[in-house]
């Protein structure tokens, strides 16, 4: 196995541990408004929210190959 996938499985592992750890209902402030869930879903929401910006700054900043002036 390749070492990017075993550390994929490694954070999937710890993210795993801490949803079913975290079952408990928490109130969560925004703004004016105070939502009451799941810490469950408020920590694989919070995983999704930092996935879905790592992949677009992941998008965003890589470079493109250049093209040759060649035909």
């Amino acid at each position: 196995m390749k070492a990017k996938t075993i550390f994929i499985i490694v954070l999937a592992i710890i993210a795993l541990v801490l949803i079913v750890q975290n079952t408990r209902v928490v109130p969560l402030q925004l703004l004016f408004w105070q939502i009451w869930m799941s810490q469950i879903v408020l920590v694989v929401l919070m995983l999704a929210i930092g996935f879905g910006i790592g992949f677009v700054l992941a998008k965003a900043t890589r470079k493109t190959p250049a093209t040759s002036g060649k035909s």
